[in-house]
């Protein structure tokens, strides 16, 4: 388990403190500050509060990143999972998402903090659908992380995440995993629809 050190300043020094798994609980709020108990406006809409087993593994010497969420709790099982790199930049550039997506980049904010956000914003796929992330690390295997989404150019809800660390390996199922214990940890990559002149969700 994490040992509580304070992570560096680097992208790729806060993926490696943040590499593990994590039970994230999840709830949603309206801009006034109102608790959402169905969302009709995420890529994967449904009710809240739910959970999810994250696994977060990335390679430190060849910058790989990799990461699924896979619902536990809450809702019915779903699994999203995501591929990036950290370049000679040092930024994390994750693989398309979807058709008309900008790209989405990890981005720091100091020791202990990261954003993945878009990397332009004058496009129309970010007016479509724009939901950055911001993410703490705690230390003592917590982290928090927060988000506010726009839709078609309007600010629609935010988002409360608490996270606690389970497992500092990631290249297992952890035991209660809804899949099972057994099998690969990761899903292939599906392209989600939200930025294109589609809309839609993911499936």
């Amino acid at each position: 388990m994490s040992n509580g050190a304070a992570p560096g300043a680097s992208v790729l020094d806060l993926l490696v403190a943040m590499r593990g798994v994590w039970v994230d609980h999840l709830e949603a709020y309206d801009p006034d500050g109102t608790l959402m108990t169905e969302d009709p406006f995420g890529g994967k809409p449904g009710p809240f509060p739910y959970d999810n087993i994250v696994y977060v593994d990335v390679d430190p010497g060849t910058g790989a990143y990799r990461q699924s969420n896979v619902t536990f709790r809450g809702r019915p099982l779903h699994v999203r999972s995501f591929t990036g790199r950290v370049g000679a930049d040092g930024l994390l550039r994750f693989d398309q998402l979807g058709p008309a997506d900008p790209g989405h980049i990890g981005v720091s904010g100091g020791p202990g903090v990261l954003w993945f956000v878009p990397e332009h914003i004058d496009t129309e796929g970010v007016r479509r659908y724009s939901e950055p992330d911001h993410i703490r690390l705690l230390g003592a295997g917590q982290r928090t992380r927060v988000t506010a989404l726009w839709r078609d150019g309007r600010l629609v809800r935010t988002l409360t995440v608490a996270g606690q660390k389970v497992s500092d390996d990631p290249t297992v199922r952890i035991a209660w995993d809804p899949r099972g214990p057994d099998g690969p940890v990761h899903e292939e990559r599906k392209a989600t629809m939200v930025f294109s002149e589609e809309g839609g969700t993911e499936t």
